[in-house]
């Protein structure tokens, strides 16, 4: 066996020996003890410490926070940080789809047959991540994407478009790490671990061609201590949690394009899913750094 075949083999056998670990693992109580202890405030002095070394660490732009990095009286309360205004300015028009936040590009392309990809080779249901095969049909021949945040993103998520959020579902589940060990071990990941999903519904061009809805997904990950909305109470990574499905209709709230709905207490990953004849994507290599604001897409017509 050649030297780097052998290092690949090593390198599987300590993937599937850490799933086997994170099976016996209670991980949605350990994402919950992370997130109490990311809120802990510390003396100034370590305080300080503590968020110099994540900056240096994680690789942070410091150049872009809304204010100074002494102004942060916890690690979680500079997860969940603000930009400075103008830091992520919105390309073109309303025509224009844009990112929903900072990260990097995965698995992106048509819904075929109700399903997705998560990585090459390994799809997913669309029903199975929405709950619903009522609310997946209306994605079939669309497109989706899918977004990975680091733990050096700007943690906040935004809406691509302008609109109302028409409904929401949050479903219970587990918290699997969502990096290469999981996305490759793990079936149907972010159709397992906890996630909210909002709908965002789009109007038509004033020409009168009909509008959509886009399913927007935040999904949680191993040591995110929640998913949170800007608009609602509703979080996930609860014990005891039940599934919520609520119809918000023409209550819900509107959003202009590029207004935050919500932020992950860490990091983690937002699928896109677009309805057939409303928006083309325009797909990126797998791993290409996007920021909040770039265009991903365009409207359609």
């Amino acid at each position: 066996m050649t030297e780097s075949r052998l290092e690949r083999e090593e390198l599987r056998g300590l993937a599937r020996g850490l799933l086997a670990l994170l099976h016996l693992l209670p991980k949605n109580a350990m994402s919950r003890a992370m997130g109490w202890l990311a809120s802990r405030r510390l003396p100034r002095p370590l305080q300080r410490l503590e968020l110099e070394l994540f900056v240096r660490l994680a690789g942070v732009e410091v150049r872009e926070l809304a204010r100074p990095l002494e102004d942060f009286d916890s690690l979680q309360s500079f997860f969940t940080r603000e930009l400075a205004s103008g830091a992520r300015p919105l390309s073109g028009g309303e025509e224009v789809l844009v990112s929903p936040c900072d990260g990097a590009w995965g698995s992106s392309g048509r819904v075929e047959q109700g399903t997705i990809l998560q990585v090459k080779g390994r799809p997913y249901r669309v029903a199975d991540l929405l709950g619903s095969e009522r609310l997946a049909s209306a994605f079939d021949g669309g497109e989706f994407a899918t977004l990975y945040l680091s733990p050096r993103d700007y943690h906040r998520f935004h809406t691509p478009a302008a609109g109302r959020i028409s409904r929401l579902v949050y479903r219970p589940g587990s918290l699997w790490p969502v990096n290469p060990i999981g996305l490759l071990g793990i079936d149907a990941l972010f159709a397992r671990n906890e996630r909210i999903a909002a709908w965002l519904e789009v109007a038509g061009p004033v020409d009168g061609r009909p509008g959509g809805e886009i399913a927007m997904v935040a999904v949680g990950a191993t040591m995110v201590g929640s998913v949170r909305l800007a608009f609602d109470a509703l979080c996930t990574n609860r014990p005891s949690a039940v599934a919520v499905e609520r119809e918000l209709g023409a209550m819900g709230p509107k959003f202009a394009r590029g207004e935050e709905w919500g932020h992950f207490e860490f990091g983690s990953t937002i699928v896109l899913l677009i309805p057939p004849g409303l928006f083309r994507l325009e797909p990126k290599p797998i791993a290409t750094p996007v920021r909040l604001g770039q265009a991903i897409g365009r409207r359609i017509g």
